[in-house]
């Protein structure tokens, strides 16, 4: 299989990273569902419907924004806004999403943790987008640096390159085993298996973006290791906990 994959229906190209990021949209949103469906779950209907869209739009606004300050020095022309526009990241969709619950609950006045049951279909939605950005090659901005060393592959432009979605896709595989196995085996607060979702995640991706020709930098980080280090310093209570308990 040549990456780009791009294959062709009646003459059309298929947008392969496309078809499969709304795919990860519905087979996590109806995972979720079926999680709901069997847990015992404190949150009422109504508030649970609010806390979903307080985080649709936070990781809406929390994409865009943060896919904007990956590199803030574009031109403006027309068809540079328009790939602006179409520009964002999942790392700030999630930040931004935790953000929007965060808002939402104050605003409704729910003081339970909700995050427990949004952790698995995150993990299996992103890994199916994922694979979308892989297929797609130097077609998406999350391919490698180049490199020497046997892990290197071609992604479309003849350069061997590290191949930071397969690293990706292999993390989130355990990381979805792994916390399954603490989910069964450990007594956790509520809230605390997405705290450890997004400590892990986030942590994998701050070191994973050295492996990334990112072109904008501050202080020697891009925007999302940047990002990684406030995520880190919001859950910062829970990580001394566990390291002291």
């Amino acid at each position: 299989m040549q990456i780009p994959f791009e294959p062709q229906l009646f003459g059309y190209n298929i947008n392969v990273h496309l078809v499969l990021e709304y795919l990860a949209f519905f087979i996590a949103f109806r995972y979720y569902v079926f999680l709901r469906r069997k847990s015992n779950d404190v949150i009422s209907s109504n508030n649970r419907l609010s806390i979903i869209l307080g985080a649709a739009l936070g990781a809406l606004i929390g994409s865009r924004l943060v896919g904007f300050l990956e590199n803030p020095m574009i031109e403006f022309s027309q068809e540079n806004v328009i790939q602006l526009l179409n520009t964002k990241t999942i790392m700030g969709g999630l930040f931004g999403g935790l953000l929007g619950v965060e808002f939402a609950k104050k605003r409704i006045g729910e003081t339970e943790s909700s995050g427990d049951l949004f952790t698995f279909p995150i993990i299996l939605g992103i890994f199916i987008g994922r694979v979308g950005c892989f297929l797609s090659g130097i077609n998406e901005f999350t391919y490698g640096k180049q490199t020497t060393t046997f892990l290197g592959m071609d992604l479309g432009d003849g350069l061997l390159r590290h191949p930071t979605s397969l690293y990706e896709l292999l993390f989130l595989v355990v990381l979805f085993i792994s916390l399954k196995h603490v989910q069964k085996t450990e007594k956790l607060k509520n809230g605390d298996l997405f705290k450890w979702f997004m400590i892990l995640y986030f942590s994998f991706r701050f070191f994973i973006e050295f492996l990334k020709p990112n072109v904008f930098y501050v202080f020697g980080l891009s925007i999302i290791q940047i990002l990684c280090i406030i995520c880190l310093l919001y859950y910062r209570n829970t990580i001394v906990k566990a390291k002291f308990s």
